[in-house]
């Protein structure tokens, strides 16, 4: 089964790949959807979502994993990584993808053992546990591939 993890925001969208099979887990691709602050939000919006069912069109995941926005200080922000999950939820559920959301805490906790882990514990138990060469980057994509492993885990 293909699993992408989804790290949601308006200007970045980290995602992961990751296949789970007989043999193992096997991270397959990851990588940023970066949208212009100087286009208007319905233009990034539309970009996102583009992107995001491309995604979904070429891995034919049996899960998306999303990070759930549980609190935020800053609201304008909250705002717009909400629209952006939103997006990314019609683009799943047009294709019939489940869609299964996590909080920071239940990722870390699933990926380091820790929910207070910090993201260089977050970023160098991905390498390990993954078998990769470097910490993957930029940090969003990392994140996805942590989102998508912590489902995986759940799985087990």
């Amino acid at each position: 089964m293909i699993v992408i993890g989804i790290d949601p925001g308006l200007a970045t969208v980290g995602f992961g790949v990751i296949r789970m099979d007989e043999n193992g887990i096997t991270p397959v691709s990851y990588g940023c959807i970066r949208t212009s602050s100087e286009k208007q939000t319905p233009e990034r919006l539309l970009e996102i979502y583009t992107e995001t069912s491309a995604l979904f069109e070429k891995y034919n995941p049996g899960a998306v994993a999303v990070e759930r926005l549980f609190f935020n200080k800053n609201v304008t922000n909250a705002m717009s990584v909400s629209e952006a999950r939103g997006v990314i939820f019609l683009a799943a559920q047009q294709k019939g993808i489940p869609i299964f959301e996590y909080t920071p805490n239940q990722i870390k906790q699933a990926i380091t053992g820790s929910g207070r882990a910090d993201k260089k514990q977050m970023q160098e138990m991905i390498k390990r546990l993954l078998n990769l060469d470097e910490v993957p980057q930029p940090d969003d994509a990392a994140d996805g591939l942590s989102i998508a492993l912590c489902h995986i885990n759940f799985l087990r």
